[in-house]
């Protein structure tokens, strides 16, 4: 038998000794398998349907003029001082899908992906994390209709909605989303 050293060796695996032991450096190393994963995630998903990716569009709106319909019409709930009600439950229904996607698609990775464990090494946090950043990139698709509508009622409604500083903490709220999605 040969003496290998122990730094001959490209990769080191070792238990983790602390509960929370993120290794960033490792994790950069792999955003090519990010990556990978998350094109998977886009493209298999809507894949198979009729529609297509247009679901990303058409969810958020349906779900959006039911809620208006129900809640605003019916109801008679109102939305506040001049914010038009399907703009307040677009806004509601987007930030809400990306959390809840996030949450769903996390708890159910281990499980999913266990065949993929067992036959090669990778950080364990690459399969929730691409599944976050897959769930982010349906956001963008979202959030660019809701920025869409919110100019329509702006410019051609003149709804009294303008943004004011608050707006800077926007990129924070979609940060904690994701951080508390990824569990």
């Amino acid at each position: 038998m040969s003496n290998i050293k122990d730094d001959k060796w490209l990769y080191t695996i070792s238990p983790k000794r602390k509960l929370i032991d993120l290794n960033f450096q490792e994790i950069w190393r792999y955003r090519d398998l990010i990556l990978l994963f998350v094109k998977r995630d886009v493209v298999t998903l809507y894949k198979q349907t009729i529609l297509g990716p247009l679901w990303y569009f058409i969810q958020p709106l349906f779900t959006s003029v039911i809620f208006t319909v129900i809640f605003n019409n019916l109801a008679n709930i109102p939305t506040g001082d001049g914010v038009p009600s399907f703009l307040f439950n677009l806004a509601g229904i987007t930030s809400w899908n990306y959390f809840k996607e996030c949450l769903v698609g996390t708890s159910d990775t281990f499980k999913k992906n266990q065949n993929i464990f067992g036959k090669v090494y990778f950080p364990r946090v690459v399969m929730p994390l691409s599944t976050v950043v897959s769930n982010l990139l349906k956001f963008g698709i979202q959030l660019m209709v809701f920025v869409g509508f919110y100019l329509f009622y702006v410019f051609f409604r003149d709804a009294s909605v303008i943004p004011n500083i608050s707006l800077l903490l926007f990129p924070v709220l979609i940060i904690i989303m994701a951080l508390l999605g990824l569990g």
